[in-house]
């Protein structure tokens, strides 16, 4: 992998992006008007907010990222975009960490307009620090890009990209303990959430919101979800083809 190229490929995405605004809004927008949205539907009941206020704020991040990513590239791949550019003298691995590096500034971005919105306007109340809430976030976004670069192999058009949303995320977010704690659920759905990653994210979240110091528990949350990211973009980059077929 050369940086010089790796950091190439990163600047031409975050061109296209700069001049795709309804994409920057679904990804920096969104999550924040959702949590706005959730915090006055549970308006007589602050403490509700506060309960699934923080898992969400990594969900949302997650779910919009997977989707923008996916969908824009698999734009590049039934384009030749992709294909044109591996014909030139970039490996795989530079292609996959330049797309990874470009969304993953915008996740940045997300991450910290999400959280700031939810603890100092929404006034969401944890009793860890607001940082650890940022860096959760912030791996869960990264997670969603990589989920989004990897499923994108796999659909021959932009509606079947969306189709994977309902394979992909939704069975993650029914399981992750979100709506119920994952030991209450059936002993094979509990087996099935301590292998997905989404439930790690959210453990995390709980973490901070329960605990003021950082405890062994978040630290092996933290590292689930960013090796997740990690092997899901070396399975993304395993997908990438010098030719189309």
């Amino acid at each position: 992998m050369t940086p010089a190229r790796t950091l190439a490929t990163a600047a031409r995405v975050l061109r296209q992006l700069r001049h795709d605004p309804r994409s920057l809004a679904l990804m920096l927008l969104v999550p924040c008007a959702m949590l706005f949205l959730l915090r006055y539907v549970f308006d007589g009941s602050p403490g509700t907010f506060d309960t699934i206020g923080a898992s969400l704020l990594g969900i949302f991040p997650l779910i919009t990222m997977f989707l923008v990513t996916s969908i824009a590239t698999l734009r590049e791949r039934t384009s030749g975009t992709l294909e044109r550019l591996l014909a030139m003298p970039l490996g795989k691995a530079d292609l996959i960490a330049g797309y990874a590096l470009a969304f993953g500034l915008v996740a940045v971005v997300q991450s910290v307009l999400a959280t700031g919105l939810a603890v100092g306007l929404l006034g969401l109340d944890v009793v860890g620090s607001p940082w650890l809430l940022l860096l959760v976030a912030l791996l869960d976004a990264l997670l969603g890009t990589a989920l989004g670069l990897f499923v994108s192999a796999f659909a021959a058009s932009e509606f079947q990209a969306v189709q994977f949303m309902p394979a992909v995320i939704f069975p993650q977010l029914l399981l992750c303990g979100l709506f119920t704690p994952r030991e209450n659920m059936a002993p094979a759905l509990e087996a099935i959430s301590n292998v997905l990653p989404m439930s790690y994210a959210v453990d995390g979240m709980n973490e901070v919101l329960r605990h003021p110091d950082v405890t062994g528990a978040f630290v092996r949350d933290a590292l689930v979800v960013a090796g997740c990211a990690v092997l899901v973009l070396a399975l993304g980059a395993a997908t990438l083809r010098r030719r189309t077929t």
